[in-house]
């Protein structure tokens, strides 16, 4: 954020034969303690003179995040979530924010710049791309609304070299840039903590053979063994059934999905998108089944509806990685 100096105007002349009046300068503010402070994102240097007061954010994990860190009260617009269940105690903090979007991507350019917005939070590319529409990170940065990507999901390539380490990277980054990086260390502690358990009790088990889709009768929306959801299956116990496949969200050919022979499915699920009722998370599981009909999976009807906010870059990643090795190992959650 730019400092805009702001210059004293002359005083008017009261009499053509009065002395023209002095003009005061107010003294410069003090700078606040611990700024400014630079982060990197998307290959630029974000610099901040002070915490963001008056914060927008996008896609609904960018929200989820900065509730996690406890700055719920800086957030002044938010867009529509109506996909799949709130994160326990989040949507009383989500209900407060003004929406200014009515689905998940953020509002068309003219009304997203008369937001006023000193901070810009989302976890992809898609609302800053002006053949849609929407205000480019350009466009916000110059306007004094720079804008962070979770993740560094900023290009296709580098979707799929995210690793579990950018969403702590991250929670240190915003920490940083609203001047609370002691409860952001002490959250990335306490995740990096639930890592650790989740690992212990699913060392030396059978890796479990995972399909992770987005339904689909052939070509079969999937994700394959780049990116975020490849590692949350990895570190919660599982093997990817498409880590050959080099891609995140990806499509891929039915009779790849047969020959897979899963033990296990996850489904992404959200109820909507744009505006639009989508498949249902029980239906697409059934897609799956009948394509791997003869697979441990389709015999089990074993699948976990996994809320696709989960595969996006923020704070819920790390929460999912739990629940996908309590559906993988559930023995080794039993005490």
């Amino acid at each position: 954020m730019r400092k805009l100096l702001v210059l004293a105007a002359a005083l008017t002349l009261t009499a053509c034969s009065q002395a023209p009046a002095a003009q005061q300068t107010e003294p410069a503010a003090a700078p606040q303690a611990g700024f400014p402070v630079t982060v990197e994102n998307c290959g630029r240097k974000l610099t901040f003179d002070k915490p963001p007061a008056k914060v927008v954010t996008g896609y609904h994990p960018s929200l989820e995040t900065l509730f996690a860190l406890g700055l719920g009260d800086r957030i002044a617009g938010r867009t529509n979530f109506s996909e799949s269940p709130f994160l326990p105690g989040q949507k009383e903090q989500y209900d407060k924010i003004p929406e200014i979007s009515d689905t998940i991507m953020l509002p068309q350019k003219e009304i997203m710049l008369s937001q006023g917005a000193d901070f810009v939070l989302d976890n992809a590319m898609a609302s800053f791309d002006s053949a849609g529409g929407y205000a480019t990170m350009e466009e916000l940065d110059g306007a004094g609304s720079p804008v962070y990507i979770l993740g560094g999901w900023c290009s296709p390539e580098e979707v799929l070299q995210f690793t579990i380490d950018d969403t702590f990277t991250d929670l240190r980054n915003l920490g940083k840039i609203f001047g609370v990086s002691d409860r952001a260390e002490k959250l990335v502690g306490e995740l990096q903590g639930q890592l650790a358990d989740v690992k212990k009790r699913v060392e030396g088990k059978p890796k479990v053979k995972v399909l992770a889709t987005d339904g689909g009768k052939g070509p079969v929306n999937a994700y394959g063994g780049s990116g975020i959801t490849d590692q949350m299956i990895t570190l919660a116990g599982g093997e990817n059934v498409l880590k050959d496949v080099k891609g995140d969200y990806t499509e891929v050919s039915a009779e790849k999905v047969s020959a897979a022979q899963p033990d296990a499915v996850l489904i992404s699920d959200y109820a909507t998108l744009r505006g639009e009722d989508m498949p249902s998370s029980p239906a697409k599981a059934e897609e799956a089944f009948a394509i791997a009909k003869n697979s441990p999976a389709a015999k089990d009807k074993r699948y976990l509806a996994l809320p696709v906010a989960a595969q996006h870059p923020g704070y819920r990643n790390i929460l999912a990685i739990t629940d996908i090795a309590r559906f993988l190992h559930p023995d080794a959650f039993s005490q």
